[in-house]
């Protein structure tokens, strides 16, 4: 992990020794969970989220942002909180009405951006840390007849700042196998619009059903998570983003409907949860599984951070 972009991990440098922390995600209760790595010290630190989907930490800041998917799919009513580490000052940063269905969230602390998926509005999106200057940087579709095709739809998303990159997935039906990983430039080529700019790059296509990414920068391999069916789907899946391979790496299996992934670099571990309510800790290879919550609910996005 390099210093030029926080991600979903994130070390404080300086100072007293840092302390890992997760962040987790829970959908049905509209909660945000607080807790050591080993899974002790749970705290419940955010409640009356609206379907809280994706997260991430600004260490340096003190802060948390989430996404709120909103009260029901389809209407355009999600939004982007942000609160200190402990949950206290909760504040609006993206309001209703600008954005549909908010899925996974990333976080450029150089560029101070936040960049997010919007599912049903078909859309990869940014605006600045203050909610301000949101932009549209991919639009798949527009309009309710698009909005019903799921091949359409934008969900996990990752950025690559040696390349000037992002990395998206649009998940496709359920189990439907035409799922797909795309990447493109951080900014539209000049004279261009959203919706139909040119350098938009099949990464990998024919995927169950893939959901949220995440980049290890230092080896330059992408993460992600798939909720598809067995043998391909409910995986922790790799690959190299330098040298991409003819079919990508599983590393772990028989996850629930795989959603969130965060990872620990410095660690060489990954933090998995999947929407049957459990948390998984792995090595980056997949190996030393073991579970962290069981049941607890349906869970989607995770986050890491030392503090």
């Amino acid at each position: 992990m390099t210093d030029a972009l926080v991600t979903k991990s994130k070390s404080k440098r300086g100072g007293k020794a840092a302390a890992g922390r997760l962040f987790v995600l829970e959908l049905n209760a509209g909660r945000i969970h607080s807790m050591s790595p080993d899974g002790t010290d749970r705290k419940v630190i955010v409640t009356g989220c609206a379907l809280p989907d994706g997260i991430v930490v600004d260490a340096d800041a003190g802060h948390i942002y989430w996404t709120n998917m909103g009260s029901s799919p389809g209407a355009n009513d999600g939004s982007i909180e942000r609160a200190d580490i402990d949950g206290r000052y909760r504040t609006s940063i993206v309001p209703r009405g600008i954005t549909f269905t908010p899925k996974q969230l990333h976080l450029d602390s150089t560029n101070r951006k936040l960049y997010w998926c919007d599912r049903e509005g078909m859309r990869v999106m940014r605006a600045n840390l203050d909610g301000s200057q949101v932009e549209t940087l991919v639009e798949t579709g527009r309009g309710d007849a698009d909005r019903r095709d799921q091949t359409r739809w934008c969900v996990g998303i990752t950025l690559d700042p040696v390349r000037k990159q992002i990395y998206w997935t649009q998940k496709g039906p359920d189990n439907g196998e035409l799922g797909r990983i795309f990447r493109a430039g951080l900014d539209l080529p000049w004279g261009q619009s959203a919706d139909e700019r040119t350098d938009i790059e099949v990464f990998f296509d024919r995927l169950p059903e893939p959901i949220d990414l995440e980049l290890d920068l230092e080896n330059r391999v992408l993460y992600w998570t798939d909720r598809g069916d067995p043998p391909r789907g409910n995986t922790v899946n790799r690959a190299s983003i330098d040298a991409k391979p003819q079919a990508p790496e599983i590393v772990l299996t028989h996850l629930m409907e795989g959603i969130g992934i965060a990872l620990d670099i410095p660690h060489k571990r990954m933090f998995v949860s999947d929407f049957a309510g459990s948390l998984y800790v792995a090595g980056l290879d997949g190996s030393k599984e073991r579970t962290l919550l069981f049941a607890q609910g349906n869970l989607t996005g995770v986050a890491y951070a030392e503090l």
